[in-house]
């Protein structure tokens, strides 16, 4: 099989186009071609009178003509020669070189205590059920703790929240079975380098659970809430299928760690003792029940503060890092495809248009859009009482009114939450409280229209444009919301915006805040090992460790994390295998 990229096409172009258009590429006969598949597909839409398909083709001829085709582009330039090459192996491999010996084999060919007992991955979010999935498929027969409900229990718990402004704070859109990604967009495109093709690996999965096919070959898939929970059901029962247990409502009190002596280099711990490394050796749950094993995986998520706290005062050694604080904007979504699209807004293969958008201010401040859910809705996503936090949330079929983003402004521990290293979690509950005094101190959420906000003035009606976000928004002014740095920032980004995209800056345009838990305020630091640097058998992962952004870095953390557990149970050096 051949490896075909940068085949252009129109938007509507014929089966047969895309038939001569390889046949032009290779400079064969049309009798040769035997056949071909899709491995991606996207657009480029910035000439809206020229968008095109772009299309990464794997193409079989016979075997004879593949080869005099592959030393024949061998020949040309190195650009031109990337055009056409062998298809790659994109089937997932285990790390290991004895991988061929070790799924399955595993826990009947040792009996090290270590082994006997099973693994334990904390949260079941994108993360944990990748884990989890593949060391079930190991034969390691994980233990899976998650603090919040399945995934249908969860779902009303988080209605509750929306609908009545009743909130569950160990069952809502941050906790539960499928992490705070079941209630968003569902997107599975990441910027993560993945040379070994494990993020095929997670769709995959994803596929083989339930998710739409089309995943594995367009170029920025998504699948959506409703999807999502189907697709996290099926996953689960297999994990349990293979020898997996999964717990809900297991929410870990405490991690336990007995001291050793081991130099970990380049690293101190929060207090500056180098000295301070440990085992981890087990856990005690919030029912009372202790749990032993040597190795635990810890993906937890971004909001799992309380858990953050005790790691903390248990010695494991965690940094603060930057996140990003703001608001979300709603716009129709007619206005969003027409920017992008143009006349040929509303085409079935473009779909909801998305955009990607920063600037950077004057003040020193950067700006960016962040998680746009178009044809989606604002959603209520706190998980502590007397706060509001919003997020957005999209079906797989994306046709709701109106599009939304976070409009953000990143921070850095070092210029603003510099007294420790929880003082991100300070900040975000400081903003989460005073957004929820705004809104009316029912969980409705403060909002503003983007006229009034750049004009500095309260809003006192609805326009145009009506806000998703439920249990409800008070209209008022928003620059209270955020610090004032942030809210300059904001006030000189969405003009810059409006230029790159038009009719961002209209006035009856929705802003609803806050926005304040786009990634981890925390980094679990961990080794080459993956794991803890001062604590042997923790590894952090995922995105609420600092190491994930998304639906699929967190399955691609996942996996790599339970590589490293294996081969740390086989005696091997994962940085000897990779």
């Amino acid at each position: 099989m051949l490896r075909l990229t940068e085949i252009r096409l129109g938007l509507d172009h014929s089966e047969a186009e895309l038939d001569a258009a390889i046949i032009d590429r290779l400079a064969i006969n049309p009798d040769e071609l035997v056949g071909y598949s899709v491995f991606k597909r996207s657009y480029d839409a910035r000439k809206q009178a020229d968008i095109q398909l772009i299309y990464q083709l794997d193409v079989a001829l016979a075997e004879a003509r593949e080869q005099a085709v592959l030393a024949r582009f061998a020949e040309l330039s190195e650009s031109a020669s990337t055009l056409v090459r062998p298809c790659p192996d994109t089937d997932y491999k285990f790390v290991a070189q004895a991988s061929s010996d070790f799924f399955g084999a595993l826990p009947t060919t040792t009996s090290s205590t270590a082994i006997r007992q099973r693994p334990i991955v904390i949260g079941f979010g994108p993360c944990g059920i990748l884990a989890a999935l593949l060391l079930a498929q190991m034969g390691l027969k994980p233990i899976v703790l998650e603090r919040g409900q399945d995934v249908r229990q969860r779902t009303q718990d988080t209605w509750d929240l929306w609908r009545k402004g009743k909130l569950n704070t160990e069952s809502n859109v941050q906790f539960g079975e499928g992490g705070a990604g079941t209630f968003s967009d569902g997107k599975l495109h990441s910027q993560v380098k993945d040379r070994r093709h494990l993020g095929r690996k997670v769709l995959k999965e994803f596929v083989e659970a339930g998710a739409p096919e089309e995943i594995l070959t367009i170029n920025k898939p998504h699948i959506g809430t409703f999807k999502l929970v189907k697709m996290v059901e099926n996953m689960r029962r297999e994990i349990i299928r293979l020898g997996g247990e999964i717990r809900f409502g297991s929410k870990v009190d405490i991690v336990h760690r007995e001291m050793v002596h081991r130099k970990i280099e380049n690293h101190t711990n929060t207090d500056g003792d180098s000295a301070n490394q440990g085992q981890i050796t087990g856990l005690t749950l919030a029912s009372g029940e202790t749990l032993h094993s040597r190795h635990i995986i810890l993906a937890v998520g971004h909001s799992a503060r309380d858990t953050f706290e005790m790691l903390v005062e248990q010695g494991i050694y965690i940094e603060a890092k930057p996140f990003s604080i703001g608001f979300r904007i709603e716009h129709p979504q007619s206005v969003i495809d027409a920017a992008r699209f143009g006349d040929r807004a509303g085409h079935p293969i473009l779909g909801a248009a998305d955009y990607k958008l920063v600037h950077h201010c004057a003040n020193g401040r950067s700006v960016y859009s962040f998680c746009v859910c178009p044809g989606g809705t604002v959603v209520a996503a706190t998980s502590e009482e007397g706060r509001v936090v919003t997020n957005g949330m999209s079906q797989y079929s994306r046709n709701e009114r109106n599009a939304n983003a976070a409009i953000v402004v990143g921070i850095t521990p070092e210029q603003d939450f510099p007294e420790h290293v929880l003082a991100g979690i300070d900040l975000q509950r400081q903003l989460e409280s005073r957004a929820y005094e705004l809104g009316g101190a029912n969980y409705q959420a403060p909002a503003q229209l983007v006229g009034d906000f750049l004009a500095d003035k309260p809003s006192s009606e609805l326009a145009s444009v009506t806000p998703s976000y439920q249990p409800g928004i008070s209209l008022g002014d928003l620059s209270k919301a955020l610090p004032p740095f942030a809210v300059a920032a904001i006030r000189e980004a969405i003009p810059a915006f409006e230029k790159k995209l038009k009719g961002f800056a209209m006035a009856d345009a929705i802003l609803t805040g806050v926005e304040t838990r786009t990634s981890s305020p925390i980094c679990i630091k961990r080794g080459k090992d993956f794991q803890n640097i001062n604590t042997q058998g923790l590894y952090p992962a995922g995105e609420g460790a600092g190491y994930a952004g998304g639906i699929l870095s967190a399955g691609i953390d996942g996996i790599k994390v339970a590589e490293a557990l294996a081969l740390d149970l086989l005696g091997l050096d994962i940085s000897k295998q990779v």
